[in-house]
């Protein structure tokens, strides 16, 4: 059923025709007889997904990332391996 409201009414009974649209219905707001606007429910998001995650997801940037940014400093390699305590 599709309900055909107009924008003084629409602003008195937003919560009910939301309400209705929520439910199924078509709300159509018009202005002078004239529709306008029609109220619709938005889709619920998706589900995230579980478990592994996608490979390639950002294929589309075309980004190269080195391995090298992934290989430690050696000079912070040199920083971690001393003590960080005072030698008596």
């Amino acid at each position: 059923m599709t309900i055909q409201v107009n924008i003084a009414e629409a602003k008195a009974k937003l919560s009910e025709l939301v309400a209705r649209a929520e439910q199924g219905e078509e709300v159509v707001i018009a202005r002078h007889g004239k529709p306008i606007v029609t109220l619709t429910v938005k889709p619920a998001p998706p589900v995230p997904q579980t478990g592994k995650r996608r490979l390639g997801v950002w294929e589309h940037l075309n980004l190269h990332i080195p391995m090298s940014v992934f290989e430690p400093d050696p000079e912070d390699a040199k920083w971690m391996d001393e003590s960080i305590f005072p030698e008596k």
